[in-house]
Parts: structure tokens; C-alpha cells; sequence
């Protein structure tokens, strides 16, 4: 039995670096209506001091969608939520999960589970500034600081602060000696850390992060906790997700089959390649599109290769899935 279609939020998409900008972020709408749209995180000093317009750069059809910061100042974090609340996000996300050595040198990401008090101060900023819901992503814990105890307590001090939602990736990080990659994979998943979570506090919203490859997981995590949050699996194998609507929100999937999906991006491709946009930056997220099934070496290949745009680029694309399509039927 998939969860009940009334409730709101099931299925979103994780932040991912370097992944979830506006073109993926844009594709994943067109096969789902429901699932939540995370931007990758913008650190407050990009936000502040750099391109504003092209970090926060959206189209309408991509909502809902949230803002993940990446801060630890207080002042600053206000005024980035501010700043996003204004330009149309439903939601700020404060980024305490990443482990990578250059925001750990500047005070973000997973080093500041080590500083729970100092994220609460920020977390309390924002949520004063703003009317939109302030979010936290946190891990289930950092190095030798693994223990449930910790994880509780640095959850309580947020609550205090008025945070009512977090996402947990269930897996703890290590500061030193794994890469970003290794730390997505290295450490063991533990479910039941999030579980205890809910538990011991009922009254604020929790969604699991980490390891759902499938519906069934997707289904579990949603039973224990409420809601999913689904990060590289929708990367590297988009088109197993093309029924979330029907299966966890009680509704018609935008689409039926691939052709109908490119039928769909390929306007909008066209549209930001008379913008000056490059078809670098567009086919990424089509490269997984045939991801373990027969022609996706084909797929790939024409993705990879043909990352210049050419005059019968996107008819040779059409021609191609159409092909594959019929070979799989």
C-alpha cells in the first residue's frame, strides 16, 4: 500500500553539487509534478558577492522548489534567506551535510555539527526573517562524534530554535580521510538513527537521505519517517522515477515513455540555446535517460560526443530515442 495521496510532500530531490542547477532541476519537473526541487548549495559569500542573479536563476515550471544555503554566519544567513525568500523559493535549506575540505574551511557543511549551538544562533536567524519554512540537512554524526546522544541533542537545540522540518542523511561523516565521494558511500547507512529521531520527536517533520535506490525503499523510508529524499539514483537512472505521481501521489505521470520526455525538454534546450546557453550544459542530464537497459551505450555515446551544438542536433536525438524506444518495446 503507497502512502496516502493528501499529504503534501513525499519524494524530493537532493542538493546535489555540480547536479541539481536549473537545467536537471527543469527536466526532473517534466516527470514529476510533485517531488521537491533542491538547488545545489550557494554559499552566502557567492550569494552576497557574486552573480546573485545567475546562482538564484530559476524558471517558474521548476517549482516547488528550496534554496540550500551554506553559511555559518548568522547575520549573513538572515540576509541570504531574505534575499531568496524575496526572489520566490518556498523554502531555505541550511546545508550542515557536506564534507568536503573547502567548506569545512569556511565553516560549513558537517564541521558545524561539532558547533550545534552556533547553528541553532543561525538557524533561529533565519527562521526570524523570514515567512517560508527553514530546513535543516544534517548527518547522524561527524568522526568519533556518533553516538545517538549527540545526534538528539544537536536536533533538540535546532527545535529550540524553531526548526520544525530536518533532512537526515543517514549516514555519519568523516572530516579527514575520505573525499566527498567516498563519504556518500564509505560510512554505513543507519536507518534506525532516523527512525529514533521520529520517535523521540513527534511533533517536528523528518525525511531520510541516503542509499534509496528504488520504490520500495522510497515506500519504507516514507512508512517510518514520512518522506524520501533521493539524490545520485535520480541522476544516474532518471527514468525509474517517471512514476512517482502515480505511485506515491495518487496522480497521472506527466509522461509514458522517453520519447514523450525529449519531446518535452527539447523546447526548452532549444529555448536557452538561442539564450547563448551551451549544449554542455543542457544533455547532462539526459545521459542516464537509458541507464542498464539496451542502447544505453549508444545513448550515451551520442550524449557524450555530441556535446556541440549542430543544426540537426536535436531531430538526430529525437531519431535516436525513437529508435531505442522501439527496441525495447
Amino acid at each position: 500500500m503507497r502512502a496516502e495521496s493528501n499529504q503534501k510532500r513525499f519524494v524530493s530531490l537532493a542538493p546535489m553539487m555540480e547536479v541539481t542547477d536549473r537545467h536537471f532541476r527543469y527536466f526532473t519537473r517534466l516527470l514529476s509534478k510533485h517531488i521537491i526541487n533542491y538547488t545545489e548549495m550557494i554559499t552566502c559569500d557567492a550569494l552576497l558577492y557574486g552573480p546573485r542573479d545567475r546562482l538564484l536563476e530559476y524558471d517558474a515550471f521548476e517549482q516547488p522548489i528550496a534554496v540550500q544555503l551554506g553559511g555559518s554566519d548568522p547575520n549573513k544567513l538572515k540576509e541570504c534567506a531574505q534575499i531568496c525568500e524575496q526572489v520566490g523559493y518556498n523554502e531555505i535549506n541550511l546545508n550542515i551535510g557536506c564534507p568536503s575540505d573547502r567548506v569545512q574551511d569556511g565553516k560549513i557543511g558537517v564541521c558545524l555539527m561539532l558547533e550545534p549551538e552556533r547553528v541553532a544562533t543561525c538557524v533561529e536567524s533565519m527562521i526570524n526573517a523570514v515567512k517560508i519554512p527553514v530546513t535543516v540537512k544534517t548527518r547522524i554524526g561527524v568522526d568519533n562524534h556518533d553516538d545517538y546522544g549527540f545526534l538528539k541533542n544537536f536536533i533538540q537545540l535546532q527545535v529550540d530554535a524553531g526548526c520544525k522540518m530536518f533532512i537526515i542523511h543517514a549516514r555519519k561523516a568523516w572530516l579527514k580521510g575520505l573525499s566527498p565521494k567516498k563519504n556518500r558511500s564509505v560510512p554505513p547507512l543507519d536507518y534506525e538513527r532516523v527512525y529514533e529521531l521520529k520517535a523521540d520527536f513527534p511533533d517536528c517533520k523528518f525525511e531520510l537521505n541516503g542509499g534509496l535506490l528504488n520504490f520500495d525503499m522510497i515506500q519504507s523510508a516514507i512508512d517510518h519517517v514520512g518522506s524520501a529524499m533521493v539524490g545520485r539514483a535520480f541522476w544516474d537512472n532518471p527514468w525509474i522515477f517517471h512514476k512517482i505521481d502515480s505511485v506515491f501521489y495518487g496522480d497521472i505521470d506527466p509522461v509514458s515513455n522517453r520519447v514523450e520526455l525529449l519531446e518535452r525538454y527539447i523546447p526548452y534546450m532549444e529555448k536557452n540555446v538561442e539564450r547563448g546557453v551551451s549544449i554542455n550544459r543542457l544533455s547532462p542530464p539526459l545521459l542516464g535517460l537509458y541507464h542498464q537497459v539496451k542502447g544505453s551505450k549508444k545513448w550515451r555515446q551520442f550524449i557524450s560526443e555530441h556535446r556541440h551544438f549542430y543544426d540537426r542536433y536535436f531531430d538526430d536525438m529525437l531519431d535516436l530515442c525513437v529508435e531505442l524506444e522501439g527496441g525495447l518495446s
